[in-house]
């Protein structure tokens, strides 16, 4: 039985690596450096932000310092924060001037059927009134000086509705260090980024920390009340805009997030909000997802370890190629985090913790606390 299951892997491997969209190979990356338009198009940024006191600031200060050329103010929106957000925003401003360029909203109680983001998001674009682009970012990224020249000249060049960027989480505790590239490197397993940037093929996907959208194009997708209850709003947002625009998905080497994940439970949380969400709540797809993890990453150091104990070479040999794979397949998203290539053999010990805060996020679902983030559930 364990060699047909170490088969079964092997040859899932081999696809996966060959045919599944080129996804493992993390060389979806801006390189448009500058604006072609002049005058360039006008840009407006909208922050939703809950008790972000610890991180606001540096995030206002990396958008305040870009150097695009064109029309660029800031919206951000507090959404009934408790701890001094909105003053550690405004200890960002150097002088007067920078002051006037952002304006601080006092978000309005949640209706029903929102979301707390969207609703936020909603507000800063009704503020915003008609642009030509609206970025929208979390309150913990710290942008590089040039990212907002290279997201429009990107959306320009190709003529996209979204331009949106998986930025660098931080990477430095042992935690992060073993989950976070894996995490990234799940993502693109999940959501092939050659594929999404494909205008023919139907996967649509974004990173909610970095959205450049064409607020035309979102304007006759219907808005973001199309998407008002969506706990992951960024894949949805994705959505609403492919049919109408094609939509461009990348990787990031100099825009990071500033939130740090220093122990495992910050990390189990942040996919357990949502990993059942993304399963449509289905109990055949959770069954399906957690038997295909097992499969994929359980089994291959399993039949290593039998076939090495039993003398069984064949069993060794395909648990063996299975690792191998996985191993190669993990190096380009170890070589953007600048992390110990060794650190891929670890892998399946992640994709195992990843089986597992995904089934604890269908429980949190069924204990009716789906979807938790800072104070608020989700049905």
């Amino acid at each position: 039985m364990m060699t047909i299951l170490a088969t079964i892997s092997l040859l899932l491997w081999l696809y996966l690596s060959l045919f599944h969209g080129r996804f493992w190979h993390s060389d979806q990356i801006l390189n448009i450096e500058s604006v072609n338009r002049c005058p360039a198009p006008s840009v407006v940024c909208v922050i939703p932000a809950r008790d972000e006191a610890e991180s606001i600031a540096a995030t206002l200060r990396s958008l305040l310092d870009q150097d695009y050329p064109g029309d660029f103010s800031i919206i951000l929106v507090d959404d009934n924060s408790t701890d001094g957000t909105v003053a550690a925003a405004r200890a960002a401003f150097r002088n007067n001037d920078e002051a006037k360029r952002v304006q601080v909203l006092t978000g309005a109680p949640l209706p029903a059927g929102w979301v707390g983001k969207m609703w936020a998001v909603s507000q800063g674009i009704a503020a915003a009134g008609k642009v030509d682009y609206l970025l929208l970012t979390d309150a913990d990224i710290v942008h590089a000086p040039g990212n907002l020249s290279r997201l429009v000249g990107k959306a320009e060049a190709d003529t996209l509705g979204l331009v949106s960027l998986m930025v660098k989480l931080r990477c430095v505790s042992a935690w992060e260090r073993l989950l976070i590239p894996a995490f990234v490197y799940f993502f693109q397993k999940l959501y092939p980024f050659p594929r999404v940037n494909d205008p023919a093929s139907p996967v649509a996907a974004a990173a909610g920390g970095c959205m450049l959208v064409d607020w035309e194009t979102l304007q006759k997708a219907g808005g973001i009340k199309k998407i008002r209850d969506r706990v992951i709003d960024d894949c949805a947002l994705a959505g609403l805009i492919k049919p109408l625009r094609p939509i461009w998905l990348g990787l990031s080497e100099d825009t990071h997030s500033s939130r740090s994940y220093e122990a495992l439970m910050p990390i189990w949380n942040m996919v357990a909000r949502t990993a059942y969400v993304q399963l449509n709540h289905n109990p055949l797809l959770l069954a399906g997802t957690l038997l295909g993890m097992v499969l994929l990453y359980l089994i291959p150091p399993l039949a290593v370890i039998a076939g090495l104990l039993g003398s069984n070479w064949l069993l060794a040999l395909l648990g063996g190629g299975a690792w191998l794979i996985i191993v190669w397949t993990c190096l380009p998203a170890l070589e953007l985090y600048r992390a110990n290539a060794l650190w891929a053999f670890s892998l399946p010990f992640a994709g195992i913790l990843y089986a597992l805060m995904t089934l604890d996020s269908a429980r949190r679902h069924y204990a009716g606390k789906g979807g938790a983030w800072k104070g608020r559930t989700y049905p």
